[in-house]
């Protein structure tokens, strides 16, 4: 089995207009609802690529009943913890006319003290039976900025391989707890390192404890620099679509080719494939399989030498 935590869950809410114009009224044509934040997205993929998932993190109010209601007939596992507050909601505005996607993340719910000590006491029992895990997205409020780096270590205790995708602080905590992957965007690698060049950047985060840096560089696909070596994986052609879920498809690729064994290159071109594919699809988390089975063979992964 293979762990998602999303200690921030939210409800997907995708709106798709005919067109997008600032200072107006739009007619929705179509309104998409689906469990989300990053774990739950990067679960639903693994579910669809055939692993086993289980997902935890927090739920609560109208909009966490509802996930939860969404979530129960399909695979991944609810693990979820109940809390007092409402779960958050995000919302994707499709432009029809031209593919874009504006993203509207509200902050997420107060998270108490004993609700964190059972979130603690649940991803400790999970952990006895997962083969990784990944640890996704912002923290929301209530929660301490070493919130990751406590699962972490938790993780390292039980052996179990750990995969770290947030941003900021959180992110620099718990790359000092050694996260066996971590895998930030180019903008995220800087402010972690204050590195502009993302090869440089990503060596430096392997020093300040990340076993292996899996950076996401927007339509240029994914660097990875691991003790193996290091790669750039990139798809065909840029793809224009709605990218919300496109990382996180990208984080289950990883997870699936860790678990299966499968060398970096192999890894790095699923992971680009899916994460394209996502792109394509009509609603965020999701993924086209079609296009996925069309670009795997088409991705390139080149072999990058070190920094001088």
């Amino acid at each position: 089995m293979i762990l998602t935590v999303t200690l921030n869950t939210a409800l997907d809410i995708t709106y798709r207009v005919p067109a997008l114009a600032p200072h107006t009224s739009h007619r929705v044509e179509e309104v998409v609802e689906r469990p989300g934040g990053k774990g739950l997205n990067v679960a639903r993929v693994l579910s669809a690529l055939g692993h086993e998932s289980v997902v935890t993190g927090f739920a609560g109010g109208p909009a966490g009943a509802l996930l939860r209601r969404l979530l129960a007939p399909l695979p991944p596992h609810d693990a979820l913890v109940p809390i007092a507050g409402t779960t958050r909601r995000t919302i994707a505005v499709v432009d029809g006319s031209t593919g874009d996607t504006t993203q509207l993340n509200e902050p997420g719910p107060v998270i108490a003290p004993e609700e964190w000590a059972a979130l603690l006491d649940r991803y400790t029992a999970l952990l006895a039976s997962a083969r990784a895990v990944a640890l996704c997205g912002s923290l929301p409020p209530g929660l301490h900025v070493g919130a990751y780096a406590e699962l972490i270590r938790r993780a390292r205790a039980a052996e179990v391989p750990v995969l770290l995708d947030t941003s900021g602080e959180p992110l620099r905590r718990g790359v000092a707890a050694r996260p066996d992957l971590v895998k930030p965007n180019a903008a995220e690698l800087a402010q972690l390192t204050g590195g502009r060049d993302p090869l440089h950047a990503a060596h430096d985060a392997r020093r300040r404890g990340a076993h292996a840096v899996i950076a996401s560089l927007g339509p240029a696909g994914l660097l990875a620099v691991t003790p193996e070596g290091s790669w750039q994986a990139a798809p065909p052609a840029p793809a224009a679509g709605n990218p919300t879920g496109a990382g996180d498809s990208a984080v289950a690729a990883l997870l699936a080719g860790l678990v299966e064994g499968l060398p970096w290159p192999r890894r790095l071109a699923r992971a680009v494939a899916l994460s394209t594919a996502t792109v394509l699809a009509p609603a965020a988390g999701e993924y086209d399989r079609a296009a996925y089975e069309r670009l795997l063979p088409l991705v390139d992964v080149s072999e990058r030498a070190g920094p001088a």
